[in-house]
């Protein structure tokens, strides 16, 4: 495993907030190379204004909750999941060249929208990551149910029913859920949540997914799939053992790395010549780095990228979220001597960028 340390750090401040489209805040933040240019699929985004000195999740002093924040204050309309396509190369002067994928009333597509029977103040299909092959794209998704009573310690609440994809094109951005014997989550409650971060070396497709254990200590685990079965989750293999050994269980499927939220990076450095994984610590507000000579590891102990500090203009009713930590390779520079990370502070509620410089160490 290569060592390293963080030579520098630059903060480039939150991103996507010059939009014409009245967006006020959008969580995920995953990217997806595309033939030049890049999609980025965002989670839950706010369309409407923000009340100045005032909490973005607290209507007349009461936490939101479950139900849609459609038409709720000053918020217009809630989407569950959206995505822009990104023309930069780099990240080194902020992202400013991308567009909004709209829908035809000119507004933000809803790129995998609920099913009619769904209840839009009941169920949330958030966006994972998700991958090109040829002219398909396949976005992976955790679907939600939103809880009626906040814990008391955050705004919201909520229970992961379980994950799958969703398969589409740039042709017209239009995505279904795949059904898998009728169902489209193709993992459930009890298992990862698959794809949570996907890589792709030659033939073989690495999808990474977070569960908590018994501890409530998040484990991330690791199925892999060939090129063509992606589509088919009886074709997918599951690491049992470092050896490395996979097999059709999942039960017996073996922890890689812990400590995460739901959400993380993989990918090939050539500088540091391993494979790189950024993640959240927790909630700490700290964004880390492990290293691996092998796509399942092992994964070294974190190393420590960020360290986010937040104030605001007033004391927060709940804890500092942050969340979602991740890197976007695609943006790397100088062989990934420079990465690109992102994470989500949850009020302020855009993706926040950083750009760190790697020194090989040891």
């Amino acid at each position: 495993m290569q060592k390293f340390k963080v030579r520098s750090a630059r903060d480039l401040g939150l991103q996507f907030t010059d939009n014409p489209h009245k967006m006020i805040g959008q969580d995920g933040a995953y990217s997806i190379p595309l033939n030049g240019e890049t999609l980025w699929f965002f989670g839950d985004t706010l369309i409407g204004t923000r009340d100045p000195g005032q909490s973005l999740w607290y209507l007349d002093g009461r936490a939101v909750g479950a139900a849609d924040m459609s038409g709720r204050g000053t918020i217009e309309r809630m989407i569950n999941n959206t995505g822009l396509l990104l023309h930069e190369k780099t990240g080194r002067n902020g992202l400013n060249d991308y567009q909004y994928i709209l829908d035809e009333t000119g507004g933000l597509k809803n790129l995998i929208p609920l099913f009619k029977h769904e209840d839009h103040d009941e169920i949330r299909v958030w966006c994972q990551h998700g991958i090109s092959l040829g002219e398909t794209i396949y976005l992976s998704f955790v679907k939600v149910r939103m809880l009626e009573e906040p814990n008391g310690v955050l705004p919201v609440e909520f229970e992961i029913l379980g994950s799958g994809f969703a398969r589409g094109s740039k042709k017209d951005w239009v995505f279904e859920r795949i059904l898998f014997r009728g169902n489209d989550l193709w993992w459930g409650s009890s298992e990862p949540r698959f794809a949570s971060a996907i890589y792709r070396e030659n033939d073989w497709i690495y999808c990474y997914g977070v569960i908590a254990d018994e501890q409530k200590i998040q484990q991330c685990y690791l199925a892999r799939v060939s090129r063509g079965n992606i589509e088919n989750p009886s074709d997918y293999e599951y690491l049992t053992d470092q050896t490395p050994r996979w097999g059709k269980n999942i039960k017996k499927a073996i922890p890689v790395m812990n400590g995460m939220p739901n959400e993380l990076s993989v990918s090939y450095n050539t500088y540091l010549d391993c494979y790189l994984a950024v993640h959240s610590l927790g909630l700490t507000g700290i964004t880390v780095a492990r290293t691996a000579q092998a796509p399942w590891g092992p994964w070294s102990d974190p190393v420590e990228l960020w360290h986010v500090s937040t104030e605001h203009e007033k004391p927060l009713p709940y804890p500092k979220l942050i969340y979602a930590g991740k890197e976007h390779a695609e943006l790397a520079e100088d062989s990934g001597r420079i990465i690109y990370i992102t994470f989500i502070e949850f009020e302020d509620y855009f993706p926040h960028l950083i750009e760190i410089t790697l020194e090989k160490s040891g």
